[in-house]
């Protein structure tokens, strides 16, 4: 029965290939083909390496530590469904192995001289500002080629991904041994993509799901009454923010050396006008700016007391696309905070509340989303009491 029962699921697998070739053969053109028969074979290579948790964990020969970190997915499944309102649908019932560090490695591309983020589009999600590959060396074979265009490239691995519903989620070995507070905002931000996605908007999805995946996370730590591991996260997140204010400090030095254009949503767009200064002198302000700010990461670490989660980070040549890949998860993350405090923080008028921002035009939804940046709502209760 085992025998036949396993011909029958590689049969399946096997069956799924050709299907998906024939939907990218439809959707895109020839020369973005190659581009999306690696995404269709990285994808294929997840489904024909899932089992089921629910075995895994029956199996005598599953490794402990594996079985314990399968019944901790088990344990976030429920509190996700139940506590978190999140559509678990089928999500996250299978493990994959895929013998590599990462799922995906992500190619982020940005001018030499604005923070304006270079966009692709794919069918059924609109237009992203990053580019995936399931191999390092596709991914860094095509940064090459951006780099030859003067674009600012950053690659990063990543360990998890949402297929929005396409297909349903594994755990992946890429994020099964996190720290338990990581591994839960993990699996809340990716449910939270199911929960909610606007095409075309990278910063609304990326900072919508951070949000849940934060907040879920302290809420389920609360929930198992461990005040030390709670406490812990929090200082986690509090070294997070600190992180993103140096970042986003920089963002603005440099859109200012720049001459990059801020919309009324926030957004930073490159000057149409050309630059007063020599590229010489822009490289020169450039990399001061970033000097700066090692030196400025260099006093936060001693305040840590040597904390080094951003070690690796630092250790790369910074350049404008790796400030933007911080900025698009987590400039908009306060503002969705701040919704859910005015929700009372019910999760669930949370969700029909951002559910109606996704309606909603673009830049109509970042207006709104930026009108709830606590220093927004201060200068406007101001505005209030001086009018008054």
């Amino acid at each position: 029965m085992k025998q036949c029962s396993e011909s029958v699921r590689r049969r399946r697998q096997w069956l799924l290939l050709p299907c998906l070739l024939l939907v990218v053969i439809v959707v895109s053109g020839c020369h973005t083909f190659a581009f999306y028969g690696q995404a269709i074979k990285g994808q294929y290579q997840i489904v024909a390496s899932e089992r089921q948790i629910k075995k895994l964990i029956a199996d005598p020969q599953t490794p402990a530590q594996l079985k314990s970190r399968l019944q901790l997915i088990e344990e976030l499944r429920a509190f996700a469904a139940k506590d978190l309102k999140l559509p678990v649908d089928g999500h996250y019932e299978k493990y994959a192995d895929l013998r590599r560090r990462y799922v995906v490695w992500n190619v982020q591309a940005a001018p030499e001289f604005s923070l304006q983020p270079k966009t692709w589009w794919y069918p059924f999600v609109g237009s992203v500002e990053y580019r995936g590959y399931f191999s390092e060396g596709g991914a860094q074979d095509y940064a090459a080629g951006m780099r030859k265009k003067s674009y600012d490239v950053y690659v990063d691995g990543v360990e998890a991904y949402s297929t929005l519903g396409w297909f349903r989620d594994p755990v992946l070995n890429t994020f099964i041994s996190n720290a338990p507070p990581d591994l839960a905002e993990t699996l809340f931000h990716e449910l939270g993509h199911q929960r909610l996605f606007a095409p075309g908007d990278t910063d609304f999805n990326e900072a919508f799901a951070t949000s849940v995946g934060q907040e879920g996370a302290r809420r389920w730590l609360r929930a198992k009454g461990d005040q030390a591991a709670y406490d812990r996260y929090q200082a986690e997140l509090r070294r997070s923010q600190q992180f993103v204010g140096l970042v986003q400090s920089a963002r603005k030095r440099l859109a200012g050396i720049y001459g990059d254009e801020r919309t009324d949503t926030g957004q930073l767009k490159a000057s149409r006008k050309p630059p007063s200064v020599p590229p010489e002198e822009l490289r020169r302000r450039k990399q001061q700016v970033f000097e700066e700010m090692r030196a400025d990461y260099a006093q936060l670490k001693a305040q840590w007391g040597g904390n080094r989660d951003y070690e690796g980070w630092f250790a790369r040549a910074i350049n404008n696309a790796q400030l933007n890949s911080v900025a698009a998860y987590f400039d908009l993350v306060p503002c969705f905070e701040q919704l859910l405090a005015q929700n009372g923080g019910d999760l669930e008028k949370f969700y029909q509340a951002c559910s109606r921002l996704a309606k909603e035009p673009q830049d109509e939804r970042h207006r709104r989303l930026l009108a709830l940046r606590p220093g927004a709502l201060a200068a406007a209760g101001s505005g209030a009491e001086a009018s008054e």
